[in-house]
């Protein structure tokens, strides 16, 4: 086992959001790989904290839905993050899902042709300085083959490892090998030594994207048919109590991290051999909340 740190993965949760800022500069101190933050709460204003209280380390939005903010505003706080942090941040960027777009009254319009605009309105925007690479979200070989044209970099959520090699290959070995271009996962994680009840964390944490057909489909192609044909079949009959029965515990150790200190670590390793240069690791507790699986999660190292 090498010493190889991943990413870690920050909400900005409301009512903990300047403990959140506290763990970030402790991130960093630790000598993790940097540090990526989702959709949950504002991303972006967490990344803005992040850069006045680190100094060195890589941050980011790992997925910032395109469809939440005029470009305009994207561009000018996406290039003043940049600035102020000695280039350190990168801009994720998605389309998110039809479920939380339909919430938002936002209609959305095919992913491909959406982020390609939005990436190129995005780069037209005039007197906004030097804009922070751009790293796009993931599932599928389109996607994938998108980010190379267009960005800096992909990131995955919740993809199959299995399957990594296979999706990787719509790269040119010159992104695969390249430094510069962002190659992340952000895989949820829950350390026990109850490997039953990590299991159990993972598996509820994933069930709600087993809902979205996008994620149905990307795992049915890294050949867990059988689950999603199971979670479709549960969702006609709208018993949705047993769309988590669908999920098998090899597709949960395919997507997710889980079980003893030694077994994630190792598992992390697996990560990075199969590809993805950023694993971003998206910590749970099987005891406790989100601050006390940061802590098991820096225990481990």
């Amino acid at each position: 086992m090498t010493d190889r740190k991943p990413a870690m993965s920050l909400a900005a949760v409301p009512g903990r959001r300047s403990r959140t800022l506290e763990v970030a500069a402790e991130v960093e101190k630790r000598g993790f790989a940097g540090i990526y933050c989702p959709s949950m709460g504002d991303a972006m204003a967490l990344c803005q904290g992040i850069a006045s209280v680190t100094n060195e380390i890589p941050f980011g939005t790992s997925i910032q839905p395109i469809y939440t903010r005029h470009v305009n505003d994207f561009a000018q706080t996406a290039a003043f993050i940049h600035e102020i942090s000695g280039g350190r941040f990168s801009f994720g960027i998605g389309v998110s899902h039809a479920l939380a777009m339909d919430r938002l009254g936002v209609t959305q319009g095919k992913p491909l042709s959406d982020t390609r605009r939005f990436v190129e309105d995005l780069k037209a925007v005039p007197r906004v300085g030097e804009l922070p690479p751009i790293v796009l979200a993931t599932l599928r070989r389109k996607m994938i083959a998108l980010a190379e044209e267009i960005g800096d970099g992909m990131v995955f959520a919740n993809g199959a490892r299995s399957h990594m090699q296979a999706s990787l290959s719509a790269l040119s070995d010159k992104a695969r090998t390249n430094d510069s271009f962002h190659i992340g996962d952000m895989i949820p994680t829950c350390i026990s030594d109850d490997e039953e009840a990590a299991k159990a964390v993972n598996r509820k944490t994933l069930t709600g994207y087993a809902f979205l057909p996008n994620y149905r489909n990307y795992w049915k192609e890294a050949g867990y048919e059988e689950e999603m044909n199971a979670v479709e079949k549960a969702l006609a009959d709208q018993d949705l109590d047993r769309v988590p029965e669908c999920l098998s515990d090899c597709w949960l150790a395919d997507t997710t991290l889980f079980g003893s200190a030694s077994k994630v670590r190792e598992g992390i390793e697996a990560w990075f051999d199969a590809g993805i240069k950023m694993p971003i690791i998206a910590p749970s507790s099987a005891t406790g909340g989100q601050m006390q699986a940061i802590e098991e999660f820096f225990a481990i190292w």
